[in-house]
């Protein structure tokens, strides 16, 4: 983390200076007339995009929330591996690994063969597999990440707070202009304000309202989907229990009473159950049942017999069915038009599924991290409102992925075991699964295809382990001015800007006219480099791409006054010299970045990086042209 870049400012370094001609907030004052984004709910989506657009003063946001206040308890708890390198850029991972549940091992209980009434252990899985992401897959209260996203909000430069108790009614988007073209309605929630209305206008609308969107309803959204009519309770308990694995992930079959999953939270005492109930019929809905939390108790204890669960305290329970079901757009672009879209749904608004494989919070949230770089650059200028139309065809994709995936791993997680899976002789298929799936509940199997923003390049090869279309796969490296170990993947921060990392070959090293010393100069000073073409004056040289170099020598081998000015730079208004973009291979035991992620030794490569971590192209060190085309066709240039 980086600070006092613009002259020193005492107190909490993660609260930004605040800009100036921010909004005034409190009880009676007036909503705005116009905003560039308003945001519809503050759940996990919402927040992530609010977050983002927080850091940028000059465009205007508004995130409206029905509901009075934040949620305490309840809903959503899996964080996996994906996310959590999300976090990272936002600055709160660490805080996040230090108060969670770390899902380490999940364990797999079935039939006793000798007493199928009792249960018995069965089998036990690594979570996250070795080197499928530096970060742990973790539980944490649904509410407590609000909070962290909230607080970013209100430490970014422009105050971002939520305008509780107003919700989205209706939406109308003019054609004819450009000029805040999305007329939004919205109703007091609350009753403070009489349950009257207000009308804002907007650039760019994203419903984040959940599965009953207003926003998506108002663009002509439809849930498509079925219900595997199964009714399923989720309490969030205290309690005693005999059971041996009760700080274990587990998943429970029984012979004839159903399943449990149990998911130990935060804290040390709490933990969460989902307890298979009854079938439903093809018209019943599991709320029609009236079950209590006493139902679910009680099924759970028939359950993991022969053990016990004494419980103490219900901290929070619901009833829900299983459904799957997926929107065929994203945005409210009609089939068959070339405009740019003014509208987007994102998470549950568009997407729904169940919750026993952990990736609803987790999808809803990428949705937005995808969006809200492209939002940012477009609202700024530097990208055609075009760039706006990649969100729906990337994340539509995955989304249905999700849906299939979690279709399956549904059904298997409710299908009676065999006879061979009870007698030992076959591998029960919800391990053989799950083991399947352990990439896909990571959130590292996204693969985007190949597109404007995905180059086809014929490079691959150079950086094997960093496949474009997927995310970043961080590993460890030294920071060569100070010799820290750290990970290369935690430079990036959630800022829309581009990362372009510089592997440098056997024979390179920080000698003048080597091959990184070419590549530097090259874009800091070639007309044609996409860091000048596409940097403004006056802004900082890394304002869009943030450009750092590892190197395959040890830290004290290398001559850090030998090293280019673009991997030196003075930035931030004071003009101080950047120390923190020099890398070398981690030599402490760690592991060796070229080794782990497959890059070429004897001609290194370059990386393009994303703002949202997904590796864009993979080029020579000298491969110039291919680089500048490649950012000449995406964003605008600039007037000298």
């Amino acid at each position: 983390m980086q600070f006092y870049k613009d002259g020193f400012r005492g107190g909490n370094p993660d609260v930004k200076q605040a800009a100036p001609n921010r909004r005034n907030r409190g009880a009676h004052e007036p909503m705005p007339e116009k905003v560039d984004v308003l945001i519809a709910g503050t759940g996990p989506a919402g927040l992530c995009l609010a977050a983002q657009l927080a850091q940028f003063p000059d465009i205007e946001t508004m995130i409206v929330e029905r509901m009075p206040c934040n949620i305490v308890k309840g809903k959503a708890d899996g964080i996996n591996t994906r996310t959590m390198e999300m976090f990272q850029a936002f600055g709160f991972a660490d805080k996040v690994k230090r108060e969670t549940y770390w899902v380490n091992q999940t364990a797999f209980w079935m039939p006793d063969p000798a007493n199928p009434q009792h249960i018995r252990r069965v089998g036990r899985v690594q979570d996250v597999a070795d080197d499928s992401s530096e970060m742990p897959h973790i539980l944490i209260n649904q509410a407590r990440l609000h909070e962290l996203f909230l607080e970013v909000m209100k430490n970014a430069p422009s105050r971002l707070e939520p305008d509780y108790g107003w919700e989205v009614v209706g939406l109308t988007i003019d054609p004819d202009t450009n000029d805040h073209p999305v007329t939004v309605t919205l109703k007091d929630a609350t009753g403070v304000h009489w349950w009257g209305t207000r009308t804002v206008r907007a650039n760019y609308v994203v419903g984040c309202d959940g599965a009953h969107s207003a926003v998506r309803k108002a663009i002509g959204g439809v849930l498509h989907g079925d219900a595997a009519h199964q009714a399923w309770g989720v309490m969030d308990i205290l309690a005693n229990t005999d059971f041996p694995d009760v700080r274990q992930k587990c998943l429970i079959s029984s012979a004839s009473e159903g399943n449990v999953l149990i998911l130990p939270r935060e804290g040390g005492y709490v933990f969460r159950m989902y307890v298979e109930l009854d079938k439903l019929r093809p018209d019943e809905k599991a709320a029609s049942r009236k079950f209590t939390q006493d139902d679910m108790i009680a099924a759970a204890n028939r359950i993991i017999r022969p053990y016990r669960i004494d419980v103490k305290e219900v901290v929070w329970w619901s009833i829900y069915d299983i459904g799957h079901s997926i929107t065929d757009k994203f945005d409210d672009v009609p089939e068959g038009s070339n405009r740019a879209p003014r509208v987007f749904t994102a998470g549950d608004a568009c997407h729904t599924h169940s919750p026993k494989a952990g990736q609803g919070m987790n999808v809803s949230m990428q949705d937005t991290f995808n969006l809200g770089w492209k939002l940012v650059h477009v609202l700024q200028g530097r990208a055609d409102a075009s760039l706006l139309r990649s969100y729906s065809k990337e994340r539509l994709t995955e989304a249905r992925r999700l849906v299939e995936t979690d279709h399956a791993w549904a059904r298997i997680m409710s299908a009676p075991t065999t006879q061979a899976e009870r007698d030992g002789t076959e591998e029960p298929r919800i391990i053989r699964q799950f083991k399947q799936n352990l990439e896909f509940t990571g959130g590292t199997a996204v693969k985007y295809d190949t597109s404007a923003l995905f180059a086809a390049s014929p490079h691959q090869a150079l950086a094997r382990g960093l496949e474009i279309g997927r995310r970043f796969h961080s590993a460890p490296v030294v920071r060569v001015s100070d010799a820290k170990q750290m990970q290369l993947g935690h430079v990036a921060e959630a800022d829309a800007r581009w990362r372009l990392y510089a592997f440098a070959g056997r024979a390179d090293s920080s000698a003048p006219g080597s091959a990184i010393h070419r590549l530097a100069d090259w874009l800091q000073n070639d007309p044609a480099s996409p860091v000048v073409r596409h940097t403004r004056p006056g802004e900082d040289v890394d304002a869009v791409i943030d450009f750092r170099a590892v190197f395959q020598q040890t830290f004290d081998q290398l001559a850090y006054e030998q090293m280019p000015a673009l991997l030196k730079p003075c930035t931030g208004k004071l003009g101080l010299q950047d120390h923190e973009k020099v890398f070398c291979v981690d030599h402490k035991g760690l592991g060796d970045i070229f080794d782990m992620r497959g890059i070429d030794r004897e001609r290194g490569c370059m990386v393009l990086v994303r703002p949202d971590q997904y590796v864009a192209n993979v080029l020579p060190l000298d491969g110039f042209g291919e680089l500048a085309a490649y950012f000449a066709g995406l964003l605008a240039g600039t007037t000298p």
